[in-house]
């Protein structure tokens, strides 16, 4: 599908008529848990478009917080009409030889989700002044490399209402990663959940969380069924040995006391080759975790695609899509398939990419905001990194079922005329109204929509058919009839053009 850049970030006259998908339930074409029955239907995944404005957010200069990294290993929020992004801002200053010191939590916010400023917070000192976009973290210096931030407006304490994880540094016979949380009242100052002091920009090792070895959060935080969960990585074994850097969560109810157990939640399939000890670095890897964008009834995730190499200098890092129907266990939609590539050489997002938990729908696109990290100079002298980039899909649209006509004409196991059709599953939910985010329908293609009972019944009365092509267009019947609590859809793709047609997702409120 061709994108056009015209107008591309400003708010389209129909946005004001788009509802909020992440408070709908939401039935992607890839998601083969919520449309489990499908014939002579395939999956067309689409790659996302790099906003031609990419970076959006650009380091800073010289002197600066921020003018050695924009690493956005953050998280972007659209808070009371305002989009607020919170990073991580590495400083020029070689002098400062406690390195992590110089990672630091900043902010930056936009109106439109695309021209994005940094505000003089006026919180924090930096070289003598307070005119910077740096975060209060209590007052104290802790070397922040990876953080994410939610809003949790059903916590009773208007102290707690944002929620932010970091990985931080504490000290065994090395430097290990582990898990600091954050809790603030507006989301500028922040204090941690427990009363810990930093040991040189470090975590004592008497104050951890979670169990007391090396792990790297926070690809990505979300909730649950009432759960706090945190996305990181690590290279150690779980109930099987994996290679390299697997997708581990681990889990918090009060976003204090977090789990000594954690689970496994995504590794590649090349990951069950072990290579053996000391080369953890080579191989097909997941790179830092999941960032999670929480559609009520599913997760969607970006994760690192880690093409791993003995030496740095031949080490890449591309995108990957992955998604979670029950919080807990990850798959990919498509086998091994890169989401977004990293940049060419020369590219301000060459070598690497990093994923910020960053999306939001805006008008008729969707923004998915990501980070960038060259890994090849790593061990090497330092290298000026960073910035926030988006990737632009049509809204919603990540991937379509399309009819295949496969198994249609001449030969011993095919047919003359075939049908094209999906059965979802089974959705309980009470005076549903379903809305379809489809192209390529008019006069000679169509999806005729019909609502079965759980046991595929057809409901009487509610069969239509859909001519209207749109991201959120409504599917309406002529009869009033009283739906069971459980109910099925069932699209049929109909029409001398029905090859033209495009199902992307389907929503139900």
């Amino acid at each position: 599908m061709i994108l056009s850049w015209t107008g591309l970030g400003s708010t389209t006259s129909h946005a004001a008529d788009y509802f909020d998908e992440t408070k709908s339930t939401t039935l992607f074409a890839f998601d083969n848990v919520s449309i489990p029955h499908t014939q002579n239907l395939k999956l067309e995944m689409h790659q996302p478009q790099r906003h031609p404005s990419n970076p959006v957010v650009k380091r800073g200069v010289p002197g600066s917080p921020d003018a050695q990294g924009v690493q956005f290993y953050g998280s972007i929020i659209k808070d009371n009409g305002t989009y607020r992004l919170w990073y991580v801002a590495f400083d020029d200053d070689p002098s400062n030889k406690v390195a992590s010191s110089r990672w630091r939590a900043a902010y930056a916010e936009s109106s439109d989700g695309l021209n994005w400023v940094k505000p003089e917070l006026g919180l924090v000192e930096f070289h003598g002044s307070k005119n910077n976009n740096l975060l209060d973290m209590g007052g104290e210096s802790w070397g922040f490399v990876n953080l994410k931030v939610l809003k949790d407006d059903a916590d009773p304490n208007p102290a707690r209402r944002y929620k932010m994880t970091t990985h931080v540094y504490y000290r065994h016979t090395r430097r290990l990663g582990t898990l600091l949380p954050f809790v603030s009242a507006d989301g500028l100052r922040w204090k941690p959940v427990k009363d810990v002091k930093p040991l040189k920009a470090e975590l004592r090792k008497e104050d951890l969380f979670i169990p007391g070895f090396h792990f790297e959060p926070s690809g990505g935080l979300y909730q649950w069924e009432g759960q706090f969960v945190i996305s990181g990585q690590n290279a150690l074994p779980g109930i099987h040995t994996y290679q390299g850097r697997s997708t581990r969560h681990y889990r918090s109810a009060d976003f204090v006391n977090w789990s000594a157990t954690n689970n496994i939640a995504f590794v590649r399939a090349s990951q069950y080759e072990w290579l053996g000890p000391n080369r953890s670095r080579e191989g097909e890897q997941c790179h830092e975790g999941i960032s999670v964008w929480n559609r009520s009834n599913v997760l969607l995730g970006i994760y690192g695609r880690w093409h791993g190499a003995a030496e740095w200098k031949d080490v890449r890092i591309d995108l990957g899509l992955v998604m979670s129907n029950d919080g807990l266990n990850f798959r990919e939609p498509k086998h091994e398939w890169t989401f977004l590539e990293r940049g060419k050489d020369g590219e301000w997002d060459q070598g690497g990419l990093i994923q910020g938990q960053g999306f939001e729908n805006i008008g008729e696109q969707t923004f998915v905001y990501y980070g960038t990290w060259d890994p090849r100079p790593t061990g090497g002298p330092e290298v000026p990194r960073g910035g926030v980039g988006i990737a632009v899909l049509p809204r919603d649209r990540f991937a379509d079922l399309v009819f295949d006509p496969s198994n249609e004409g001449p030969g011993d196991y095919q047919l003359p005329q075939v049908t094209a059709e999906l059965v979802t599953t089974s959705l309980e939910v009470k005076n549903p109204r379903f809305f379809l985010n489809a192209d390529g329908l008019g006069e000679e293609a169509a999806l005729r929509v019909e609502v079965l009972d759980h046991l595929e019944r057809p409901v009487p009365g509610c069969s239509t058919v859909v001519r209207q092509n749109g991201f959120q267009t409504p599917v309406t019947f002529k009869s009033e009839a009283r739906l069971p609590e459980r109910v099925r859809l069932r699209i049929v793709f109909e029409g001398p053009k029905r090859s033209d047609i495009r199902l992307s997702a389907i929503y139900v409120k």
